[in-house]
């Protein structure tokens, strides 16, 4: 298994070569890490974005390396071609205006140092998630401290243009300190790629979006949004299988709102709501992330604060989640975790406590079992493989 012995070299443009002391697996899976460079004033030890190998015959993390030296990339997009990677830079400065930068892809050698292809503002503060459109050519960024989102060209050598649109949200919770203005999660795109989604923890609403594909040109929709219950706080979200249900992740009361969707006017209805933590669950309570299986079946979410914890469920046969246990997530701050390409495993990424753990995924009924050794990643935030579409958010 990964053993934590690390050993520090030089690379020629000058950042820290990060080399994990592993047994040699059979040829794997690359995959990239997003991490917080800054966390809250402290400097976590992280230069910035990480190469991994993974093999998913024995669900093993391997070879480790700093592949680009850059201000908190915390949240990572693939492009469809495989051959550009896309990170967000929040910047540490308080008001001080975010960045995208452009990465290429060594094609000889993936987990070697990446290219960087510049930086353009974010056009906004805060930037905390993005996404690539599937046809390669328009890139979208949701900025959380600033409550807005925007819209950029990618050239065809994987550049990326100023942005085209910036969409400001408006809107307020009752939860003071948090719910005080506009706060944009997350940008997803639907299954036909005509409607983008945001998440907006501050206004309590999930806006949505008429997408043009060929002029990247983002309008309001009718209805604008979907309005959840007062200080939920909607996060992250993830399409059902059969595209017929939104499956929301809220923060602020952690809980899946199920939601069924209208894929012709581009409209969501609250068809249900269930905790993300046991209903015996005392302490700080903050969702982070969700994502559902392959197989439609299975859908898990991460409990920050106290919990610490994946929830697991199973969808029934109407498209509905239904409780199906916790598990410790193996460190602090699970803010992110996927599922590997293969469907086999569910991967951790926890902030505070900067690690990643494995956790083999039953095939029959979902639940998780974890294996292996605790991998240190400093600041650890997200990955994505490159075998596969970015992970989903």
């Amino acid at each position: 298994m990964l053993r934590e012995q690390f050993d520090t070299m030089r690379l020629g443009f000058g950042i820290g070569l990060l080399v994990l002391s592993v047994p040699v697996f059979a040829a794997g899976v690359t995959g990239w890490v997003g991490t917080y460079t800054v966390d809250e004033g402290v400097v976590t030890g992280s230069p910035g974005i990480y190469s991994v190998q993974w093999d998913s015959d024995t669900g093993s993390f391997s070879a480790m390396r700093a592949v680009a030296d850059t201000v908190n990339p915390s949240f990572l997009a693939l492009h469809p071609s495989g051959r550009f990677l896309y990170a967000v830079n929040e910047d540490a400065t308080p008001g001080a205006a975010g960045r995208v930068t452009a990465y290429a892809i060594p094609a000889a050698a993936p987990g070697a140092p990446l290219q960087e292809l510049g930086s353009v503002s974010s056009t906004g503060q805060g930037p905390c998630h993005l996404t690539v459109d599937a046809s390669g050519k328009w890139l979208f960024v949701a900025n959380y401290s600033s409550g807005s989102i925007a819209v950029y060209p990618i050239q065809p050598d994987g550049h990326l243009a100023q942005a085209t649109q910036t969409i400001q949200h408006h809107g307020s919770g009752p939860l003071k300190g948090r719910q005080d203005s506009a706060h944009a999660h997350e940008v997803v795109l639907s299954p036909d790629g005509h409607f983008l989604l945001v998440p907006d923890l501050g206004s309590d609403k999930v806006f949505i979006y008429r997408f043009d594909a060929g002029t990247g040109k983002l309008s309001a929709n009718d209805p604008a949004a979907a309005t959840f219950p007062g200080g939920y706080g909607p996060r992250h979200l993830v399409f059902s299988k059969d595209a017929q249900f939104v499956y929301v992740i809220t923060e602020l009361n952690p809980s899946v709102v199920t939601l069924r969707w209208d894929a012709r006017q581009g409209a969501l209805t609250q068809v249900a709501a269930i905790s993300t933590l046991p209903s015996s669950f005392q302490g700080v309570r903050s969702g982070a992330e969700i994502a559902l299986h392959a197989n439609g079946k299975f859908l898990y979410a991460s409990n920050r604060g106290d919990s610490n914890s994946i929830a697991m469920f199973r969808i029934d046969a109407h498209g509905i989640p239904v409780p199906n246990g916790w598990v410790p997530s193996g460190g602090k701050t699970p803010r992110f975790f996927g599922i590997d390409p293969s469907g086999q495993f569910l991967i951790t990424a926890n902030q505070s406590s900067g690690d990643l753990f494995v956790f083999r995924i039953d095939p029959a009924s979902g639940t998780l079992t974890r294996q292996g050794e605790r991998i240190a990643a400093p600041g650890a935030v997200d990955f994505v493989f490159a075998s596969s579409a970015p992970v989903p958010r």
